[in-house]
């Protein structure tokens, strides 16, 4: 196993996960009702779409090189900056 590349990459999730409308949303779920159906609830949902994730980029990677992937998802990445950056506030 690559320990250095599981650290990152829970790392890299649990930041991403932190704050967000899932995690919003589980809050209010938990408030008031079995906490213990809310946890195994989310956590089953988060494994299944990471599972998803996952097959989705070994299907991705056979047919296009890793260098692609990493290239085009840095442009997106400069792209949405951008357009975040510069976008006018409503």
């Amino acid at each position: 196993m690559d320990w250095k590349l599981l650290a990152s990459t829970y790392g890299a999730i649990f930041m991403a996960e932190l704050g967000d409308k899932t995690q919003l949303a589980t809050l209010a779920l938990a408030s008031g009702k079995s906490r213990w159906a809310v946890f195994l609830g989310s956590a089953l949902a988060l494994v299944t779409t990471s599972a998803l994730a996952v097959l989705g980029g070994d299907v991705v990677g056979r047919a296009i090189p890793p260098h692609y992937i990493r290239r085009g998802a840095g442009a997106l990445f400069i792209v949405l900056g951008a357009l975040f950056l510069f976008a006018r506030p409503e």
